[in-house]
């Protein structure tokens, strides 16, 4: 089994052939990023094989109500097929869903996602039918098809705790998991300014618990790739100093020891 780390462009600054550079000089195995326009395609594949990148895409599904999400996915889930990622990340739902109505969402992307070949996603994202540990287990349990990128930082914030009074909706998410974003929340926050820091190495510890706990799974199903984004954020995710704007830490370190420890610890329990 192999890990692969994305870089998420989030927060990059300068041209795309910058950014990848960037990326691939510093050991990614890959960029995730949204989805651009469909005439960009040919030649970002050029600047992926120049690079020798791989490539996750996000799309993030707009409406108000089922209808419409599931033909803005259809039409974003087409637009994303042009780009040949290797695997997708969605935003999906709305928090405000029913569960029938969340149901009958992913009942349609589901019929969608036949038509590509490749994984896609659903993220447990705040704002999207996924803010929850038992929103998201609910829909599971109807829809056990379904698979997850896991960003279990948004429902450290939303739940106000380390989720230890949701356990067993945590584990059915890590089941369903197809793809990690790998940033640390703390209890009234989606991002610790600083996973390094020692005041909040427990919130560190409780992720890392998580994560290998989706290593893992995926080991026992036999998939030869697991991939892995530190997706840390800019400002307004990043905390800033008062009347400055200015980022209490740098982003691209916090993202690279991210990566890097989340390779030495995997290396360590699940390289075989």
């Amino acid at each position: 089994m192999e890990l692969q780390i994305f870089k998420a462009a989030w927060g990059m600054s300068g041209t795309l052939e910058d950014q990848l550079q960037t990326i691939a000089q510093a050991g990614y195995d890959g960029v995730e990023m949204a989805v651009g326009q469909p005439q960009d395609g040919p030649k970002f594949q050029q600047l992926l094989e120049r690079y020798k990148l791989r490539f996750i895409g996000m799309i993030f599904v707009q409406g108000l109500d089922v209808t419409s999400q599931a033909a803005d996915f259809r039409r974003q889930l087409a637009a994303a097929a042009q780009w040949h990622p290797v695997k997708l990340t969605v935003h999906s739902g709305r928090d405000c869903f029913t569960l029938d109505d969340s149901c009958r969402f992913y009942e349609s992307a589901l019929e969608a996602q036949q038509t590509v070949t490749f994984p896609v996603a659903h993220e447990t994202h705040r704002g999207r039918a996924f803010f929850t540990p038992w929103t998201t287990a609910a829909v599971l349990e109807r829809l056990p098809e379904l698979e997850l990128c896991c960003d279990f930082s948004h429902w450290v914030c939303v739940c106000e705790s380390l989720l230890d009074p949701y356990e067993e909706a945590v584990r059915t998410a890590i089941e369903h998991v197809q793809h990690i974003h790998g940033r640390v929340g703390y209890e009234e926050g989606p991002q610790t300014p600083d996973p390094s820091a020692p005041e909040y190495a427990v919130q560190l510890a409780r992720h890392e618990q998580w994560w290998d706990s989706m290593f893992a799974h995926q080991k026992s199903l036999g998939r030869e790739l697991v991939t892995f984004t530190p997706e840390f954020g800019p400002p307004g995710y990043m905390h800033t100093l008062p009347h400055t704007n200015q980022p209490v830490a740098n982003l691209w370190d916090v993202c690279l020891w991210m990566a890097a420890r989340a390779r030495q610890r995997f290396a360590a329990h699940f390289a075989q």
